[in-house]
């Protein structure tokens, strides 16, 4: 079974959990988009009825697409339930998120929810973050060659700034993402998140601490299921 189809899986399941009448917080990714149509299947052969909240603009276009309404994250939202993909996750629940870009409205939609519900294939269980996959990091564009020498030097990491095309990539928040490679994993992805986080220049990382409750691991037949206890979530 290929891992679309374990994505399908697990995306299947975290639609199951959706009740009509719920704002939903819907991801970003190759995961998020099964979600979607699966959302969009449920509504024509259910009734459900819901609201999305989109962490990019890629899952706004998709939801204006599949015609599932949309409303945007304000003071005034109260998202029941956060569903999105990681690119990979360990043992605490601990997430690296960003391959798509979108961290920053990922992040922002999920602490503001209610419950976060994380969906992955069977490959993106690690004992480690890091070491495979790099760890994105979401920096101000202004003097960004010197945020990105104080990121490697007071993390250890070998920095990459993201390209598209030969030129650098924007988020759509208008900032620009460097990806860090951490040789062997990252020993404490907690520590390493405050650290990060007090840089100056650093808008947002990809490591999101405490923000999954219920991670949905699609295999070859079904789904496995593991809750995590709410925890101090490091902002």
């Amino acid at each position: 079974m290929s891992a679309d189809d374990q994505k399908k899986n697990a995306a299947h399941h975290a639609v199951s959990l959706i009740k009509s009448g719920m704002t939903v917080g819907l991801g970003t990714g190759s995961t998020a988009a099964f979600a979607l149509h699966e959302i969009r299947r449920r509504m024509d052969d259910e009734g459900l009825t819901i609201l999305g909240v989109c962490t990019s603009s890629g899952t706004e276009a998709l939801a204006n697409k599949l015609q599932i309404p949309i409303k945007p994250l304000s003071t005034e939202t109260r998202i029941e339930l956060y569903i999105d993909g990681a690119d990979q996750v360990d043992h605490d629940g601990h997430i690296i998120k960003g391959g798509g870009g979108a961290l920053l409205r990922e992040k922002l939609v999920a602490v503001n929810s209610a419950h976060r519900v994380i969906m992955t294939d069977a490959s993106k269980k690690v004992d480690r973050l890091g070491g495979k996959v790099f760890l994105p990091i979401e920096i101000v564009r202004f003097g960004h060659d010197t945020t990105i020498e104080r990121i490697a030097r007071r993390t250890k990491c070998v920095p990459h700034l993201r390209q598209r095309e030969g030129k650098a990539f924007v988020t759509d928040e208008g900032h620009h993402i460097v990806d860090c490679e951490y040789a062997g994993g990252i020993d404490d992805a907690p520590a390493l998140s405050r650290i990060l986080d007090a840089i100056p220049g650093v808008v947002e990382t990809g490591l999101f601490i405490g923000l999954c409750d219920l991670l949905v691991v699609g295999s070859d037949t079904s789904v496995q299921l593991t809750e995590f206890p709410r925890k101090e979530v490091i902002l």
